[in-house]
């Protein structure tokens, strides 16, 4: 167990780095050799990618392994659907909105991944939630761990990212109105980030029991309901874009109900431990 947190980090960044060559190559040789649509071939290098994470999450007998693929995941994905595009001579309203998806989703990712790194300690550390499943679920847990912890996850965020993937691959034009669901994943990102820092100051003061300040005053969980507007935007800015398309709302959806129906309950499930925690949910809101 490496305990010290530089080198974990740097560990971290290996993999990372490891995991983006090979969905990179693996969706290079579906679409070159074996002509896969991109969409296939995106899903296919995506799944890889994090099985190559779930192997060394074993390695490391820490599935905390995996937490920086939420936020890593999107800007690569999009990354390669940009550089497929380039040679394309994209401009105007394509490149407009390509541009802006990209950018919306790579500031989300950057302050996230930011979160994350203040967060990590070292491979010591393991989210509460992977050391009460693995609890839960004894011998079945190495099932759990790699289809509950890594592999749905990364179909969430597949779904999510795909709007935005379809609109570049196919050169959606931007439209006006694609720029307020733009603003609204900006702005997601941005009081996010607030969020945590707010949570962060919280935790570092001692104080115990609940947040009730800030954007914490009046809401449980300001932080997913910015995570669930970040994917909403996007998804509804690259539908609006290509005109139609409305089935490409269902990542949305799905991290939508994800949130409402397992972390949300999860996190509740165990902040119900603390005193006063009847009163708490009753004078909070569930998000916002």
């Amino acid at each position: 167990m490496i305990k010290n947190r530089a080198a974990s980090l740097t560990l971290i960044i290996f993999i990372y780095v490891l995991a983006a060559f090979c969905g990179l190559f693996t969706y290079n040789y579906l679409t070159d050799i074996y002509s896969f649509s991109y969409q296939v071939a995106l899903f296919i290098a995506d799944v890889l990618a994090t099985v190559l994470v779930f192997i060394f999450s074993l390695i490391f007998k820490n599935a905390s392994v995996y937490d920086p693929y939420w936020s890593v995941q999107p800007p690569v994905i999009l990354g390669i659907a940009l550089a497929k595009v380039s040679g394309t001579g994209a401009n105007g309203g394509a490149g407009l909105l390509c541009g802006l998806l990209f950018a919306a989703v790579l500031f989300w990712a950057l302050r996230l991944t930011a979160n994350w790194i203040y967060n990590f300690e070292s491979f010591e550390y393991q989210d509460w939630r992977y050391v009460m499943l693995k609890e839960k679920s004894g011998r079945l847990y190495p099932l759990v761990n790699f289809f509950g912890i890594h592999l749905f996850p990364t179909f969430v965020v597949y779904l999510c990212v795909l709007p935005a993937v379809t609109a570049i691959a196919e050169g959606a034009a931007f439209r006006p109105a694609c720029l307020i669901f733009i603003i609204l994943s900006f702005l997601a990102a941005v009081f996010q980030g607030i969020a945590d820092v707010q949570m962060h100051r919280f935790r570092a003061s001692g104080a115990g029991g609940f947040i009730r300040t800030g954007l914490w005053k009046r809401g449980r969980h300001p932080n997913y309901a910015c995570e669930i507007l970040m994917w909403w935007g996007i998804g509804l800015a690259s539908v609006y874009a290509l005109g139609g398309q409305w089935w490409l709302l269902t990542g949305a959806l799905v991290n939508t109900l994800m949130f409402l129906f397992i972390s949300i309950p999860m996190a509740d499930k165990r902040q119900s431990r603390k005193p006063g925690f009847v009163e708490y949910k009753k004078e909070t809101r569930l998000l916002f």
